[in-house]
């Protein structure tokens, strides 16, 4: 996998891939899980310009970032979300607990 985060002062950001299916979701949560353990991360911002579709692993991914993220008194914001996949995040409730920008 190419590389997928970078880190910027306290924020880490993530590109997503194209798809978002349950390996390149488990991809990503190894990945985040362990930048957020070798650094001091505040904010998770997840880049969605290129990803074109998502299904429920991806949402999962997202929602137990959130989860890890609260838990040290961070967040999670999600960035260029094309139609598809804002309309996925607002079906699924993501949007409720993730600020989508």
């Amino acid at each position: 996998m190419k590389e997928i985060c970078e880190k910027r002062g306290n924020k880490l950001y993530v590109t997503v891939p194209i798809e978002l299916d349950h390996v390149e979701a488990d991809q990503l949560r190894q990945e985040v899980e362990r930048m957020l353990v070798d650094a001091v991360i505040r904010e998770v911002i997840f880049d969605f310009r290129n990803t074109v579709f998502m299904d429920s692993s991806g949402i999962g991914m997202l929602m137990g970032r959130q989860r890890s993220m609260q838990q040290m008194g961070g967040c999670v914001r999600v960035i260029h979300a094309g139609e598809r996949i804002q309309r996925i995040l607002e079906l699924s409730g993501v949007y409720k607990v993730i600020t989508i920008n």
